[in-house]
């Protein structure tokens, strides 16, 4: 990991190259110009690392480990020979390499220890914004320019990055391009109609850039929220397709149980309560973990959630369990959870259709920052729905838990993913069969999800009456 201390002596020595030497004094050697290589050391904020007598050297110069053979012009770079014009000489222990190391081979490797890449670009859309994320080999400065009553154009100063065009359209933004620009990269930003204003955020490990474009005139989905009753709720049922998800060992697939026991819940929300429900998925199809969330974001959706069944190696495991997202899981059990959830993308296919999916994905939560701000309202809704569950079904309560799910991390809105019981528990998965007791899963959780809304609509009643 390359730190601002070492890269800062890499620009010191970039100096002292730029004035031929000038910055370390040279000695003298069969009519050559030398420097001790412990100087340029100290300049590196490094450590030459050598014993006395011996025939070898090694420096540390960022990213690179050099390694200097006593009496040879030959050195080696990560590996890679280099012939230097001269040997490298040891006088009265004091090791000394030729002055053109200094002045051109290592402001070659310093450069490229210092210079910053494009590890990673992705896109978001939400209610009131654009989200953009690079996620760079270092901090990037940047700086917006003039550009057209349609576009926004961020430099980028010193990001070596190659072109690439991500298509968004999601009614706001058009399109995000990324182009060369001399020595740095330029961000295009196409709106479809006017360009929004723009927050950035720099955020660190890893060190990435957080911009935001917000729609003109539309307020943030939190104000909207506060003074408005809870209208649209987005049913989430896992997996899909070819995603079976957990299997029972009486061959119950965890997609087919789902799917029922959501239409299920959808069918009682929008007959009991003046809601308007939507489902990811109606039928047995795969649906990839960051549409769900895009799905609701789109729907403009108050609660999202995410209905599953648990599985685990130890058959006699039991109960319901409700989560909401986390960078930090509850405990392993949780983090194991979660990280079987999270599989299911190794399943997705790129949109480039080239590769396999990322595998580091909680890292990919943890750069939308969205799911921060209804981290309590979560909490809260998962806890009102796992009470009505356990009351109901008499089963047991195996808590309120959070975890890094992928599928929780876009959304906008409140969202928690309920784990409805074990298929993998034989009595379990005989229960799980029941149509009658899928009605009563259904029921537990609109129940929940009914003494969630009571409370949201009084708060934005209170809400509305302190503004007037």
């Amino acid at each position: 990991m390359r730190t601002p201390r070492l890269l800062a002596g890499l620009l010191v020595l970039l100096l002292c190259a730029g004035t031929a030497g000038a910055g370390l004094p040279t000695v003298s050697h069969e009519g050559r110009a030398y420097v001790e290589l412990g100087r340029v050391a100290d300049l590196l904020k490094t450590r030459l690392d050598t014993a006395p007598d011996s025939a070898q050297a090694r420096l540390r110069t960022g990213l690179h480990i050099v390694t200097f053979t006593r009496n040879w012009s030959r050195i080696l770079v990560d590996g890679a020979p280099v012939v230097l014009e001269a040997p490298v000489v040891v006088r009265k222990g004091v090791w000394l390499v030729p002055e053109t190391f200094v002045t051109q081979i290592l402001p070659r490797l310093a450069a490229e220890a210092i210079a910053l890449s494009l590890d990673e670009m992705r896109t978001r859309s939400y209610p009131s914004f654009t989200r953009i994320v690079l996620e760079t080999s270092g901090p990037v400065t940047y700086r917006v320019e003039p550009g057209g009553p349609r576009e926004m154009r961020v430099r980028l100063l010193g990001l070596t990055a190659d072109a690439r065009t991500e298509a968004i359209g999601d009614g706001f933004v058009e399109q995000a391009r990324l182009e060369r620009a001399g020595a740095d990269a330029l961000l295009r930003v196409s709106f479809e109609a006017t360009a929004g204003e723009l927050k950035a955020v720099a955020l660190t490990d890893p060190p990435r850039l957080v911009l935001d474009f917000a729609r003109p005139g539309e307020p943030a989905a939190r104000e909207r929220q506060a003074f408005t009753p809870l209208r649209t709720i987005v049913l989430d049922a896992g997996h899909g397709g070819h995603d079976s998800g957990a299997v029972g060992p009486g061959g119950l697939m965890e997609k087919d149980l789902v799917l029922d026991v959501t239409r299920r819940v959808a069918k009682l929300l929008e007959d009991k309560y003046d809601v308007k429900v939507r489902l990811s998925r109606d039928t047995d199809n795969f649906v990839a973990l960051r549409d769900r969330t895009s799905f609701a974001n789109r729907e403009r959706a108050d609660l999202f959630v995410s209905i599953h069944a648990n599985a685990h190696r130890v058959a006699a495991s039991e109960g319901v369990e409700v989560y909401f997202l986390s960078s930090e899981a509850t405990d392993s059990a949780a983090r194991q959870v979660a990280a079987t959830e999270n599989s299911v993308a190794q399943l997705e296919k790129p949109a480039n259709g080239k590769g396999t999916a990322r595998a580091d994905i909680v890292k990919s939560i943890l750069w939308d920052l969205a799911q921060s701000e209804y981290q309590s309202e979560s909490s809260r809704l998962a806890e009102t729905v796992l009470d009505t569950m356990t009351q109901s079904l008499k089963i047991p309560n195996r808590g309120v838990k959070q975890a890094g799910f992928y599928v929780l991390g876009g959304a906008a809105m409140p969202a928690i993913l309920v784990e409805i019981g074990f298929v993998t528990n034989p009595k379990e998965e005989k229960r799980l069969k029941e149509s009658r007791y899928r009605d009563e899963i259904a029921r537990a959780i609109v129940s929940g999800l009914g003494d969630y809304k009571r409370t949201w609509d009084a708060r934005a009643r209170a809400a509305a009456d302190r503004t007037r």
